[in-house]
């Protein structure tokens, strides 16, 4: 579906029309996590953001290469001589890729639970170690790094003669140096802002690699350079994260691709703002914090109830992704009173009966829908746009509007379109209902096996408990009676 797309670009601080590099295509990066502690809900907030990005493109029949890496190494604390990955193996007693695997296995489940779609390609930094290398070595034989005791840096002030370090955060270079704090390493640097391509191995330090400085391991920003332009080319359309990743991260990579590539690499650099909690940052420290999981369950003293996954998805659609959103118990209880209004309509307008004409102009509210999404994905306009389609359903329910067959239909697909495929949203009303339908009707049959085996009708009492294997329900006799459970 062809449509004008504007992108703010935090390159430019503007919006911009969207002219991908190649038609009809689009190269999408994402920051995605350093997996050492679970995901919080400000991470997935941000990659939410993009799954809402990623759903529209491919609706407007882009072919989209959505690149979102896994940080399992070298994310360095503070550009300090012990990574953030390590440390929690050390703290922890296990090794390394025992936390990887821990923490990429629960980021995965909570995105999930969020029905976000999986990204194209999802690679890990020790998985392209040979690359990074390879990266550093073109930029020592470009001038711009410089190697110290096993350690290889980026020259800043070298690079800034000829390009600007801070053309994204808008930072000069005077006020990076003021800003630099007095760090491990520092000492080796030939100037306070330079920053680690490749950090020599401490005895005690416990993912290493062999290079030609030595042993050691690769500095966090790099792998972003070396995995984006490896799998979208050396200039690709959209570079996503969050807020926070501005500087000195995503100036680095800006640094690091120059000084490879010879060009700036990314068109549009997109950022999503911060999450709140209670009007203040989410810290574990003081209990101002709620990680996914505690929202699904309840269990945390700054909600009072659970909530479905889909109704915190459709909080954080209520806010444009480069808005502070706060979070708290209140605005949770009306984002899902907002969202059972909305999942109520949705049932009710496959029941709505047309006429021979239409009150109501369904073209031109589908049309402000897209224009809401292309005016750089506007969900909160967008949303409101959807309410104004739920008073137009509860108008023809009524009596007082009417809609022709093909606006009917117009309407229906349209709020579908938005609800489900574009904002992810999933009617969970319908799940329950349809956990209360399986649980009534599995204990009818335990209830009529109980029957046959009272009657010594063996046959049929084995017949239920079969049928019920084969679709994946095992039943469990006890002395409380039987119960049952899913596999």
């Amino acid at each position: 579906m062809k449509q004008d797309l504007y992108l703010y670009n935090s390159l430019s601080n503007k919006k911009e029309r969207f002219e991908p590099v190649k038609e009809g295509y689009v190269g999408m990066y994402v920051c995605g996590p350093t997996v050492y502690s679970n995901v919080h809900l400000g991470n997935v907030r941000t990659f939410m953001s993009f799954d809402m990005i990623y759903r529209y493109f491919l609706h407007l029949g882009y072919k989209v290469r959505y690149v979102r890496n896994i940080t399992d190494a070298g994310h360095l604390t503070d550009d300090s001589d012990e990574d953030k990955i390590s440390k929690k193996a050390r703290l922890e007693q296990l090794e390394p890729m025992e936390i990887v695997q821990k923490y990429t296995t629960d980021f995965h489940l909570i995105l999930q639970k969020f029905n976000f779609l999986p990204p194209s390609i999802e690679p890990t930094a020790t998985g392209h170690i040979l690359e990074q290398i390879e990266a550093i070595e073109t930029i020592l034989e470009n001038g711009l790094a410089y190697e110290v005791n096993g350690s290889v840096y980026f020259d800043v002030l070298k690079y800034n003669e000829k390009e600007h370090y801070g053309i994204l955060s808008k930072r000069n270079i005077e006020d990076a140096i003021e800003n630099t704090r007095a760090l491990d390493g520092q000492s080796d640097k030939k100037n306070p802002q330079d920053f680690a391509l490749w950090k020599k191995a401490e005895p005690e330090h416990i993912q290493r690699w062999n290079s030609p400085w030595g042993i050691g391991f690769p500095g966090w920003h790099l792998e972003c350079t070396v995995m984006s332009t490896k799998y979208l080319g050396e200039q690709f359309d959209i570079h996503g994260g969050g807020m926070d990743l501005k500087f000195p991260h995503h100036e680095c990579e800006i640094a690091q691709a120059q000084a490879c590539n010879h060009q700036n690499p990314v068109k549009y650099w997109l950022h999503g703002n911060m999450l709140t909690m209670n009007g203040k940052k989410m810290a574990k420290s003081t209990g101002n914090n709620i990680l996914p999981d505690e929202i699904f369950s309840g269990d945390n003293p700054n909600i009072s109830k659970s909530f479905a996954p889909s109704v915190a998805r459709f909080f954080m659609m209520q806010a444009h992704y480069r808005s502070i959103l706060d979070f708290s118990n209140d605005a949770i209880l009306a984002a899902e009173k907002g969202y059972n209004r909305l999942m109520d309509s949705i049932d009710l307008m496959i029941k709505l009966q047309p006429a021979g004409s239409s009150s109501l102009d369904v073209a031109s509210w589908k049309a402000k829908c897209y224009q809401a999404m292309s005016d750089d994905f506007n969900t909160p306009v967008l949303i409101a746009h959807l309410f104004e389609g739920v008073k137009w359903i509860n108008l023809v329910n009524d009596g007082k509007e009417t809609l022709t067959a093909s606006d009917l239909d117009v309407l229906v697909s349209t709020m579908n379109v938005f609800t489900f495929d574009i904002l992810g949203l999933e009617n969970s009303k319908k799940s329950d209902n349809d956990t209360e339908r399986l649980d009534g009707l599995v204990k009818l049959l335990i209830e009529m096996r109980k029957t046959a085996r009272d009657d010594r009708n063996w046959e049929l009492s084995d017949k239920i408990r079969d049928e019920l294997i084969v679709l994946g329900i095992q039943l469990k006799d006890g002395k409380e009676g039987t119960t049952y459970s899913i596999s």
